[in-house]
């Protein structure tokens, strides 16, 4: 809704919206876990993952893949 304002005053509230979206960032990934058709070695992991429920507005075009490399510090792999 929109109120406008001048010097003698404020207007009423403008009806409800039109389905306008406002752009934010998108909701993290859900259901993080391993691909159960990739083949497992000791140097090589897949991953599968849902989008989360809001875009944002916008498609999300890549994800960031990073990990914990034992000591807190995040590397990124894929990005």
């Amino acid at each position: 809704m929109v109120q406008a304002f001048n010097s003698y005053g404020d207007s009423e509230f403008s009806v409800k919206g039109n389905g306008a979206v406002i752009l934010t960032v998108p909701d993290a990934p859900i259901n993080l876990a391993i691909n159960p058709a990739f083949v497992r070695t000791s140097s090589s992991l897949s991953f599968v993952w849902t989008q989360g429920v809001r875009n944002g507005g916008a498609s999300v075009i890549n994800y960031r893949v990073s990990f914990d490399s034992g000591n807190g510090n995040w590397v990124v792999l894929q990005q």
